[in-house]
């Protein structure tokens, strides 16, 4: 199993990261650090150095964070994306946000910082990773004209059936789900009528818990997997070999 989007450079884990990778390391084949801003994308690097082999980064800037960023911020982000091409294993995570986000000006600006990681994506022929939370309509129709873009991660899907039948039919997208499987009614009956061929899994960590109190580590994606085995009424063996090399054909890990 796969651990394909995870937080665990964030303070949250300083006083216990080791225990957490170690717990990971018994469970999965491998965890996914998702960068977040130019420090963390920094942090995931080193993560992935320090864990060689079982940790993999990847490089971005959340939209919430990005739509206040300078310019500066932004060209020192895409410079750090081509410098270390050959150590990320996708861009992202980078997208919209229109949950927290209701400002138009703030929106427009989303999308463009959005536009300009999908160019970059599309001039390097890297996987890209992407948050976009209440406008993956939306998003569909932004990254359908891009042709080099190996592949497109919609991280942490929570859009409409509708819009998960559009990302399946473009042949190169996938839809990662976390262990918010395991209590979310609305992401329960999506996934029973999404084919397991364009799944991921991961945990967000450390979001998305279990419950409010707690705090969610990459070991819990076992969870969302036997989740998703008995929402859809298949051995859990099955689902885990088939997100697990769904991922290692995106990432290429």
């Amino acid at each position: 199993m796969i651990d394909t989007h995870c937080h665990i450079d964030f303070e949250d884990f300083d006083d216990d990261r080791e225990d957490v990778v170690k717990r990971a390391k018994d469970k999965l084949d491998n965890v996914i650090v998702s960068g977040y801003s130019n420090d963390s994308n920094m942090k995931v690097l080193q993560l992935s150095k320090d864990y060689k082999d079982f940790i993999y980064p990847t490089f971005g800037f959340h939209p919430v964070s990005s739509q206040n960023a300078t310019e500066e911020e932004i060209k020192t982000a895409h410079e750090n994306v081509v410098k270390h091409l050959d150590e990320i294993v996708a861009i992202g995570e980078v997208g919209m946000d229109y949950f927290y986000v209701t400002d138009k000006e703030l929106r427009e600006r989303q999308q463009e910082i959005f536009t300009g990681f999908l160019n970059l994506a599309d001039e390097y022929e890297k996987p890209i990773v992407m948050h976009v939370r209440d406008c993956e309509k939306k998003a569909v129709n932004i990254v359908a004209d891009y042709d080099n873009i190996p592949y497109f991660v919609f991280h942490c899907y929570g859009g409409s059936l509708k819009t998960a039948k559009r990302i399946k039919n473009m042949g190169n997208a996938y839809m990662s789900f976390s262990t918010m499987l395991c209590y979310s009614q609305q992401h329960q009956d999506l996934i029973k009528k999404i084919d397991l061929d364009y799944i991921l899994t991961e945990t967000d960590s450390p979001y998305l818990a279990m419950t409010k109190e707690d705090r969610n580590e990459p070991a819990n994606v076992v969870n969302a997997v036997h989740k998703i085995a008995e929402l859809k009424n298949m051995d859990i063996s099955t689902v885990d070999e088939v997100t697990t090399n769904n991922a290692r054909k995106i990432f290429k890990i």
